[in-house]
């Protein structure tokens, strides 16, 4: 019986992760980490009302088994580049060195498509970069998730990716080959791979849109 530590909960991958953890009898405590208590209420449920300024106030409660984080935000919602910066780069690269430290045996990491550490745009170099401070840390298991466009219910509208959205559905089956990893996924089956992966025997660290498709589907 495992804990898991939840960071993201209320988004849209995070929070068919954590009905799906619910569910899952492989875990007898779920930690989720929150700037307010949320109205959710399970037995498994832990929740930690946390300070993302001053993380290392929270060293003794990210302590567990596999860490799932899908904290993500967007320009639209933090205009302020330091900000954007740190909550894209910053935050998710400290909850990881306390995570390992702490021996936290696997870390799972919403990222995205085509992340590059080199990538000119600040969204795919801070995913990228991200990236690469995870592998340098060395988990025991690590699960770097790349969805392509993510389809569900989202509490804030996103004109642009709406937009997006349509045109990469209506070109979907055009996606043959290397292009399989373009195609819009569903958050749900995002989350479904994860906790397939965390109890699952695998060895890659990357998994591509299409990837976590196979994976949720299997």
């Amino acid at each position: 019986m495992k804990t898991a530590l939840v960071f993201g909960p209320s988004g849209l991958i995070g929070g068919h992760l954590l009905n799906q953890l619910f569910k899952n009898n492989n875990y007898y405590k779920i930690k989720i980490f929150v700037r307010s208590e949320p109205l959710i209420n399970d037995p498994k449920l832990e929740i930690i009302r946390t300070d993302f300024n001053n993380l290392e106030n929270h060293k003794e409660d990210i302590k567990g088994d596999d860490c799932f984080y899908c904290i993500g935000t967007t320009k639209q919602n933090s205009p302020d580049k330091n900000q954007y910066r740190r909550v894209e780069l910053e935050i998710p690269k400290q909850i990881a060195q306390i995570a390992k430290s702490n021996s936290v045996n696997s870390f799972f990491f919403v990222s995205s498509g085509y992340a590059d550490p080199k990538s000119s745009g600040d969204y795919l170099k801070f995913k990228g970069e991200v990236e690469e401070e995870l592998k340098r840390l060395n988990f025991p298991k690590l699960g770097i998730m790349r969805p392509s466009f993510l389809l569900g219910d989202r509490k804030e509208k996103r004109l642009g990716e709406k937009i997006g959205i349509f045109i990469f559905k209506l070109l979907s089956p055009l996606f043959l080959g290397p292009l399989k990893k373009m195609k819009p996924i569903q958050s749900e089956k995002v989350a479904k791979a994860m906790i397939k992966i965390s109890n699952g025997d695998f060895r890659q660290q990357v998994f591509e849109s299409n990837e976590i498709v196979e994976i949720s589907n299997n």
